[in-house]
């Protein structure tokens, strides 16, 4: 068994293809962000304040996953806290996915921690760990910067109290000049808000857009120059890794990770070379994983109407509604489950529908009204095999499958 493991260690070490692969992973924050001048400029512009002891603005921005926003706004902080160290302020900031901190509690003993306030991770209520934050944030500093990423996650489970209190700060210490940037990928989050939340929160508004294939080639380039070692990839290979994720949305994350994933598969292999192959391959890899990680952790009904739409595109590739709803029910009875209302089976569509599992397209049906025409978009296999691991939907899936 050793000599398996020494062979791999062996392979990897004597592998021709990564200079450094760090250079291609998302957190990485380069030098330089081609291709969002813009919205870096406006970004600095609204916290700039900041560095003459005013408050800076509170921003909101706006744009699907892999469109820049988080490593923007990390790369434009990094400069602000160096710049505020040079001038000798009292700046401090914090970061929070709250993807990852996705309850009030988590959010503000991040924040607390921020701050240099240790809170356990259970046992306090959230108010006595917000106050603990206010106390480590007066005693430590004048201003404040809290940036709050993909916050939609918290706004949409828990409301929007915690935005309130943060928002709030300058009033309760007015020695403090807070700012918030909030991160999100619904554009309409804002509107969700209280007004008094609105309009404090929504100074500044920045959207970023796609991008395109020819700026993803150029983004891949500059990476690849510093990820890969001379004449490890092979001719086409950067192009079509941008091909395919700008038509995915412009999304550059997924264009890094084919091409990560990519020199990995082709390491993997004993290669000398990255090729297109190892491109496609990259990407069933990731389609699949992505896949997984997404079904696997949903709710139980969204799994039942998951399954109800791709049983019943079996045949025709597309399905309705009313059919989807039919099948669902059919699902709930077998399982022994209450079903939820056809509203609820709409709403869960559409959120099948923006996690990229289905596409979903609303059409005139002349004098019968409208309906919902639904496609699935990911291989049958793949989605099934996931659901199957489910030990409540073992059976159904089976059925299905066979």
């Amino acid at each position: 068994m050793s000599s398996i493991v020494d062979e791999v260690f062996g392979r990897f070490l004597e592998s021709k293809i990564f200079a450094n692969r760090e250079f291609l992973r998302p957190e990485y924050i380069p030098d330089e962000l081609p291709h969002r001048e813009e919205q870096i400029s406006r970004l600095a512009s609204a916290l700039a304040p900041i560095l003459r002891g005013e408050r800076g603005s509170n921003v909101f921005i706006y744009g699907l996953t892999g469109t820049g926003k988080t490593v923007v706004t990390k790369f434009v902080v990094r400069k602000l806290h160096n710049r505020a160290i040079s001038l000798r302020l009292k700046f401090g900031h914090a970061y929070v996915n709250c993807r990852q901190s996705d309850t009030p509690y988590r959010v503000f003993a991040d924040l607390a921690e921020s701050v240099g306030v240790k809170v356990p991770f259970t046992g306090l209520s959230t108010a006595e760990v917000f106050r603990r934050f206010l106390r480590g944030l007066k005693a430590n500093y004048s201003s404040f910067l809290v940036v709050l990423d993909e916050v939609d996650y918290l706004v949409k489970k828990y409301g929007d109290d915690v935005l309130y209190r943060i928002v709030r700060i300058g009033e309760t210490i007015p020695s403090i000049k807070i700012s918030v940037i909030g991160i999100t990928n619904d554009i309409n989050l804002v509107e969700s808000l209280d007004m008094r939340i609105r309009s404090s929160l929504g100074e500044v508004e920045i959207v970023f857009p796609p991008y395109n294939a020819e700026q993803l080639k150029d983004i891949l380039q500059r990476r690849a120059e510093k990820a890969f070692n001379p004449n490890a990839l092979d001719e086409g290979v950067i192009e079509l890794c941008a091909a395919l994720a700008a038509r995915e949305h412009g999304d550059a994350r997924r264009a890094l990770d084919l091409l990560r994933i990519a020199g990995e598969i082709a390491e993997r292999e004993g290669a000398k070379k990255v090729t297109i192959d190892h491109v496609y391959k990259a990407r069933e890899e990731i389609e699949r994983d992505r896949v997984r990680e997404l079904v696997y952790t949903m709710p139980l009904h969204a799994k039942l109407v998951l399954l109800a739409i791709y049983s019943m595109s079996m045949d025709k590739g597309y399905t309705i509604t009313g059919e989807v709803y039919n099948q669902y029910t059919k699902f709930c009875k077998t399982i022994r489950v209450e079903q939820v209302t056809r509203r609820r089976v709409s709403d869960i569509i559409s959120e099948l529908d923006m996690l990229g599992l289905i596409q979903s397209k609303v059409v005139s049906r002349g004098r019968y009204g409208k309906t919902r025409i639904i496609r699935p978009v990911v291989k049958p296999d793949i989605v099934l095999k996931t659901l199957e691991s489910d030990i409540r939907l073992e059976k159904i899936v089976k059925s299905i499958r066979i």
